[in-house]
């Protein structure tokens, strides 16, 4: 070894951290890179079943809402209100009826009392202007209007008849008139106060339509139309969450085998409720176990997502 070498010592090779196999660093930045996408995947599948939860959630209120639309209070009531009516106009129309030929009756009965009545004083003023009149005729014009006072009187008594059954219809179609004209003031009313009901759950129904157009936006379409089709199928509820052991949607609980597996499998893997068929997604036990029962759980591999139903 030369001086200048001994006093350098610089040129001795020394085996260290700095020599690396060819590539490795390739590797190393490729496992990181795979690392990142599974860690992305995981987080975009957890994403997609919660915009699903979000998308069941939101149909639940519209469904809700729609429901308590249609079931307003003011609407039975305005119900209640029109059945009145139309009872009130019926018993209207019996009242009528039943009026209608006692005034033909009156009608008929003062029309000939009328007659009688002109015929009568006519014969009375020939009588009393009779002069070197036969005494025959003379008798048989006292005949007459002692007759026509007897029928006169008849038929008065008859019209006072018609006019007592007259008091108590007309007294009813009265009081009807009344009963109609309040229950019209009422069914106003309620009309009213069913618009404002009505135009209040519009507005709500309105602010959740906006949301699950958006919710639904965020869920791939085939297993939104899947979604569909299972809450066409179960009552409005397609996917339902699981907690504990438990499905909500139809509060039957799973084997803990099952759950167990469901819950190690990779978040965003789609399956279903083995007792009502509905999508199922799991839920953290508890919010200090969220991370590692959704973000990235123990033990889970990709052979998970055979698992969906």
């Amino acid at each position: 070894m030369t001086g200048e070498e001994r006093a350098t010592g610089r040129n001795e090779h020394v085996p260290g951290a700095d020599d690396r196999a060819p590539g490795a660093d390739d590797r190393a930045a490729g496992a990181d890179d795979r690392a990142a996408t599974s860690a992305q995947a995981s987080v975009d599948g957890r994403r997609v079943l919660d915009a699903l939860l979000e998308l069941q959630d939101l149909d639940t209120a519209i469904s809700q809402l729609e429901h308590r639309k249609a079931a307003l209070p003011e609407r039975q009531e305005l119900a209640r209100v029109a059945a009145a009516l139309q009872d009130v106009e019926a018993r209207v129309s019996q009242v009528e009826t039943s009026r209608a030929v006692l005034v033909e009756r009156q009608r008929a009965l003062e029309s000939e009392i009328a007659a009688a009545t002109a015929r009568r004083e006519v014969l009375e003023q020939r009588m009393y202007a009779a002069r070197g009149t036969p005494a025959r005729e003379l008798q048989a014009m006292d005949d007459e209007i002692r007759h026509l006072r007897e029928r006169q009187d008849q038929m008065e008594d008859a019209d006072l008849e018609v006019m007592v059954a007259l008091e108590p219809l007309d007294a009813e179609r009265a009081a009807l008139e009344a009963e109609n004209a309040a229950l019209g003031t009422e069914s106003a009313q309620l009309r009213g106060a069913l618009r404002d009901a009505e135009a209040e759950i519009d507005a709500e129904l309105s602010v959740q339509r906006v949301a699950r157009a958006a919710a639904a936006n965020a869920v791939p379409e085939d297993l939104r139309s899947r979604y569909d089709a299972l809450r066409a199928r179960l009552g409005g509820t397609g996917a339902a969450r699981l907690v504990g052991n438990r499905c909500s949607g139809c509060h039957l609980e799973l084997p803990s085998m099952e759950v167990d597996r469901i819950r190690h499998l990779p978040p965003g893997t789609v399956v279903t409720c083995e007792q009502c068929g509905r999508i199922l997604v799991p839920t953290s036990p508890s919010p200090a176990g969220s991370s590692s029962a959704d973000a990235s759980p123990s033990g889970s591999s990709s052979e998970g997502s055979s698992s969906e139903d």
